[in-house]
Formats: structure tokens, C-alpha cells, sequence
């Protein structure tokens, strides 16, 4: 696993190193996470649970359903992960990557049934209304 993908929160404290590429790549139109991340099209880079390494800090975390935890910086804030209970992978905010524009473009768009009316599609990244199927 040659390939490394840096990132951190807004103020540092918490730093994380992602070792190889991502699993998948996409955007996420759940207005909870529209709400966490105060944008309306969040986007993840996902991995294996160990590909990501935390450098330093702790990042706090909130059960926002049944099913995941979301993580983020107690200090600033800072959205961080998305950790499906008992998956295998988690989800990182795109944004918080030091050189986002690394990693590839979305590979598909999950909720789209929750996409701002104003929001157009992205051409070339396949929506499904709600979770992805397959």
C-alpha cells in the first residue's frame, strides 16, 4: 500500500493518515448529514476500518441513529467520520483530506431523495434515492 492520504480537523488536533486507496468515493444527500456538515451535498471517501490510522487526537463521537456514530473534533468542530456499527468500513469527510483533489471524483450519490431542489446531478455519478443497493 504505497498510496497515503493525509488529513485533520480545522484546528489540528486531530490529524489521521489513510493507508492505500479508498474503497469508494461519494456524496451523501441524508439531511443528517447535511445537518452535521451545514452543506448540502457532503462527500466521503470510505475505507477498511484499518486503513485508517489516528495520528493524534481523539475524536468525539455522536449516535445519530440506531445504526452509526459520527465523529468529529471536540475543539473545533471539525466533521470527521461516518462508522456504520459493526461495518467493516467507515467514512471520511472528504473535505478534511489535506489534498482532497487526490483522491477520485464520487462514484455515486446515496439519499438523492433528500437533494436541495435547486441542486442539480452531477453528470457521470449514478443516484440512488435512498442507501445504495449491491
Amino acid at each position: 500500500m504505497s498510496e497515503q492520504h493525509t488529513g485533520g480537523c480545522l484546528c489540528g488536533a486531530i490529524r489521521y493518515l489513510m493507508l492505500g486507496a479508498p474503497t469508494s468515493t461519494n456524496i451523501c444527500y441524508c439531511t443528517q448529514c447535511q445537518k452535521q456538515s451545514g452543506a448540502p451535498m457532503p462527500a466521503f471517501a470510505s475505507c477498511l476500518a484499518e486503513q485508517l490510522v489516528l495520528v493524534s487526537g481523539t475524536p468525539a463521537s455522536y449516535r445519530s441513529s440506531e445504526r452509526a456514530v459520527r465523529q468529529f473534533c471536540a475543539e473545533c468542530g471539525t466533521t470527521l467520520f461516518w462508522r456504520e456499527d459493526d461495518g467493516a468500513e467507515l467514512d471520511v469527510f472528504l473535505g478534511t483530506f489535506d489534498q482532497p483533489g487526490r483522491l477520485p471524483k464520487p462514484g455515486y450519490a446515496i439519499w438523492a431523495a433528500h437533494r436541495l431542489a435547486w441542486l442539480p446531478e452531477l453528470s457521470g455519478v449514478p443516484s440512488f434515492a435512498g442507501r445504495r443497493s449491491g
